[in-house]
């Protein structure tokens, strides 16, 4: 490290010369010292404090650093990488691609995303803004800037996601407007709780008959290209074996005679796509999934055409993933415990069971109003609730139509404010 004076044809120069982190030597030349030393001090300075930058990193471009983002991960899914290639090439390339991602800074980040949320959902907003995060964390990480730019930035709020939990009637209209060939898939994934991924890559050798046990080792990947495209579960706590219901092993039985696939065919897939060869998510949920949806009555599924010569899909109603959380709003209702649960569902933490994935049932909610009532109201109240006809009109009761032992408590509350009337507890009670 130097500031070392030196004359040119156009006069005095001073070069500072210093070493980067990693070693390498680079040199800036200044037209005065005071100039050159002050450089000098400040990249020792930024050094010292762990934010130093190397400015040639800075001026690369938002898209090559992307580029280098995207192969930074070798462990993602094909899936997930077509996504976020997806959003930097459809939302972030036009506005970032040619800046260099040092020169990127908040104010730029939130006209980004105001922009995009004039004309797109909250969620794909979301989901574009979180694409373009992970870019720039990476170049924080990197120390190709001195700070992400993606911070304080105001998101918009996404709507509620629909669930749906379906009941045993709604299940049984379901897989019987399903086609044949893949009416058990309803069942594996509402008495199982299987992703459709992990459905639709069992195989003969999943299914153990005489343990009664079916295996989840892998899924199927939602990505275009090849046709045997599949990967290990989602987690390591997606590996798993789950013990199966005899019902339902009955009906994966009776799939597989129709099918003529047994033990000489351990790898053969459970469901395949009409034409033959792995399920394609995009087609089955189009083509059979929203129109048996439609048929059982629990959803709508139209096709309209856009200036008569494109038709466009309109489908409003559950997807395959809600019978998943029928399965985990089951099991909690049925009593199953929080551990047992997580196992079967796969999850690597319980709080993602109950907090993504267990929805209240009208049924759980009346049983829970029910035992408060059992356990605070006294024996002497009515068991049933009354019938909208048969509550008097008028606040005045008769004596001779209430038990001896009961009386009536004052109305309470503040003067001029909202009076409730307290319920009819027992003189003994009292």
């Amino acid at each position: 490290m130097s500031v070392d004076r030196r004359e040119t044809k156009r006069g005095t120069r001073w070069d500072v010369r210093l070493r980067a982190p990693d070693g390498r030597a680079y040199k800036r030349t200044f037209a005065t010292r005071k100039e050159a030393e002050r450089f000098e001090r400040a990249e020792l300075g930024s050094r010292d404090r762990g934010v130093w930058v190397d400015q040639r990193q800075a001026a690369r471009t938002f898209a090559d650093v992307a580029e280098e983002w995207m192969a930074s991960n070798p462990a993602k899914r094909p899936s997930a990488r077509e996504r976020d290639r997806s959003a930097l090439r459809t939302h972030v390339a036009e506005p970032f691609g040619r800046r260099q991602v040092g020169s990127i800074t908040p104010a730029d980040v939130q006209r980004f995303v105001n922009g995009l949320a004039a004309g797109r959902s909250p969620r794909t907003v979301g989901r574009t803004y979180g694409v373009l995060r992970a870019v720039l964390h990476f170049a924080d990480d990197r120390d190709y800037i001195g700070r992400s730019p993606c911070r304080g930035i105001k998101l918009p709020k996404p709507a509620k996601a629909k669930v749906h939990v379906f009941t045993p009637d709604e299940l049984v209209a379901l897989a019987d407007a399903m086609p044949a060939q893949y009416a058990a898939m309803v069942w594996i994934g509402a008495l199982l709780g299987l992703r459709w991924g992990e459905t639709s890559a069992l195989r003969v050798r999943s299914i153990d008959f005489l343990r009664r046990t079916v295996k989840i080792d892998e899924t199927r990947l939602r990505s275009a290209g090849d046709d045997n495209e599949f990967g290990p579960p989602k987690s390591e706590a997606g590996e798993r074996t789950l013990a199966a219901p005899a019902p339902l092993l009955g009906l994966i039985a009776d799939h597989l005679g129709r099918l003529g696939l047994g033990v000489a065919t351990p790898d053969a897939l459970l469901f395949t796509a009409p034409e033959g060869g792995a399920l394609d998510y995009t087609a089955w949920r189009r083509r059979v999934w929203c129109r048996a949806v439609s048929e059982a009555g629990c959803g709508t599924f139209e096709r309209a055409r856009v200036n008569g010569k494109h038709t466009r899909d309109r489908f409003d109603g559950p997807g395959f993933h809600d019978l998943r959380r029928t399965s985990t709003t089951a099991l909690v209702v049925e009593g199953v415990d929080i551990r047992t649960a997580q196992g079967r569902l796969g999850h690597s933490d319980p709080r993602l069971t109950l907090a993504v994935y267990a929805q209240v049932v009208p049924e759980a909610d009346r049983q829970a109003a029910d035992r408060l009532a059992a356990r605070f109201l006294p024996a002497t109240l009515p068991a049933t609730a009354p019938c909208a006809m048969d509550v008097p009109s008028s606040t005045a009761a008769e004596p001779s139509d209430r038990p001896s032992n009961v009386v009536d408590l004052p109305l309470r509350g503040r003067e001029g404010g909202i009076r409730t009337r307290d319920l009819s507890v027992p003189n003994a009670a009292r």
